[in-house]
């Protein structure tokens, strides 16, 4: 009798439990919203759907593109005479795709060292943002990017990288530095 009363309370017990774990307290949890505005996000939502990350073009450090090394004038490759040098290390993306194309966001983390001819401020680094699919450029984009020499680490966000829909499923995005021309997209 006693150990069929505790079954039934542990019972009840996991019931409350399981209960509380799916019950939510906030209207918008489950999309409904009191804000009138409500109906224009809806459509929204509808026209640009989130892109589940496998279908969303990988990001690559182009090979030889991932260090930057600034030298002071007239010397090259001289440790001594380096102002600084900037890495790109790991990346990630977030894509939403609508009617007519897939738009991303890319992101990057960087790192900068001054160097031993260097001081602190801030420079401006070349960073190129493109997408291909195979020997075809999707998109192409330099930006001057600045960077703080005394903060050490840095992340650099690409938005509105807008691919054709319907590229193929070899899109490959790559981010490196740029040393020129400039004159290209």
């Amino acid at each position: 009798m006693f150990g069929m009363t505790i079954r039934r309370f542990l019972g009840i017990s996991l019931l409350a439990v399981v209960a509380g774990c799916n019950q939510t307290d906030k209207p918008a949890d489950m999309g409904v919203t009191s804000d009138p505005s409500g109906a224009q996000t809806a459509a929204q939502q509808q026209t640009q759907t989130a892109v589940v990350q496998g279908s969303c073009p990988q990001v690559y450090l182009r090979d030889g593109t991932a260090v930057l090394r600034r030298y002071a004038k007239g010397a090259k490759d001289d440790p001594q005479k380096l102002l600084y040098q900037v890495t790109l290390a790991d990346t990630t993306r977030r894509c939403v795709l609508n009617e007519s194309q897939l738009v991303m966001t890319v992101m990057v983390q960087g790192r900068v060292v001054t160097g031993p001819a260097g001081s602190g401020g801030t420079v401006n680094v070349p960073i190129r943002v493109a997408a291909s699919d195979g020997s075809t450029t999707l998109y192409s984009e330099l930006v001057q990017y600045p960077v703080n020499t005394e903060a050490g680490q840095f992340i650099f966000t690409k938005g509105e990288v807008a691919i054709p829909g319907g590229s193929g499923g070899f899109t490959k995005v790559y981010v490196g530095f740029d040393e020129g021309p400039y004159n290209t997209k």
